[in-house]
């Protein structure tokens, strides 16, 4: 009991700790792989995302009383998991490369989103994923998981050196999966190439109109880090990206942001997004 009590409270000292010191992450640059940079834009077929998308509407809360989507990890079936895997294996089995630039840009979402999703189920029950980070050193998002095409691929990958610098949409940042309270909602549904534009600007709304996207508070605005993080795949400068905010904000929440001078602050909460 006193084991059990001990492991609860360091995780709560943890999880604080990576709240408060969110804005010191080092998030890689964008470095461009032109290895994935090829496309067949004869090529009209569409990737299958069903299992994907079965998962997410099974196990996605979309009304949680915080306003933040929840994502039930420890209610995955088994016979649920093994579709996860499954699809996962299916989705490494093609070759994007193959497929045509808009279809590339889903598939990449999904199974960023689906690899995120399995690796926390790997470890769950865990207060946040940085949790697995600290086991004997390693690093979740450098770790080469996948293997695609022949190259073995890490989540770093995927994001830093696929999705970033290929298709330079900070939109892409409200739709991939991080597992935390304070990335973007989790989608109930797949990505398709039909659905993505609409999702990912919902997502985004959803977001930047959400207390942990964006308080503004007695003169002060505080954002998510994740805008310090990504700050150049969203503007040019601070000026610009209050615009940015502006473009997203509810229309009294717009107003006060084109008119903004003062200094913003950076928060982010790591707590695992489970209900």
């Amino acid at each position: 009991m006193f084991s059990s009590k001990l492991t609860t409270c360091l995780r709560s000292f943890i999880v604080a700790a990576f709240f408060f010191s969110a804005s010191a992450l080092a998030v890689p640059s964008p470095n461009y792989w032109s290895y994935w940079d090829i496309s067949n834009e004869g090529n009209h077929a569409a990737v299958d995302h069903s299992d994907l998308d079965l998962i997410l509407r099974t196990y996605v809360v979309t009304n949680h009383p915080s306003g933040i989507n929840r994502f039930k990890y420890g209610q995955v079936s088994s016979k649920h998991r093994r579709l996860l895997e499954d699809y996962i294996a299916e989705l490494s089995a093609l070759d994007p490369r193959r497929y045509r630039r808009a279809e590339q840009k889903v598939y990449w979402m999904n199974l960023y989103n689906a690899l995120t999703i399995n690796l926390v189920l790997d470890h769950y029950p865990i207060a946040s994923i940085r949790e697995i980070t600290g086991r004997a050193g390693r690093d979740a998002w450098k770790e080469q998981i996948v293997e695609v095409a022949g190259k073995r691929l890490s989540l770093n990958d995927i994001d830093h050196r696929i999705l970033r610098p290929i298709w330079h949409d900070h939109k892409v940042r409200f739709g991939l999966a991080c597992a935390s309270l304070g990335c973007p909602n989790m989608q109930p549904v797949a990505f398709t190439t039909a659905n993505n534009r609409k999702l990912l600007k919902k997502a985004g709304r959803d977001f930047v109109n959400h207390s942990r996207g964006l308080k503004m508070e007695n003169g002060e605005l505080r954002v998510s880090s994740i805008f310090d993080w990504y700050e150049k795949d969203f503007a040019a400068d601070k000026k610009t990206l209050l615009k940015v905010f502006a473009h997203y904000a509810e229309d009294r929440k717009a107003l006060y942001l084109l008119g903004f001078s003062g200094d913003i602050t950076y928060a982010y909460d790591w707590r695992i997004n489970a209900p």
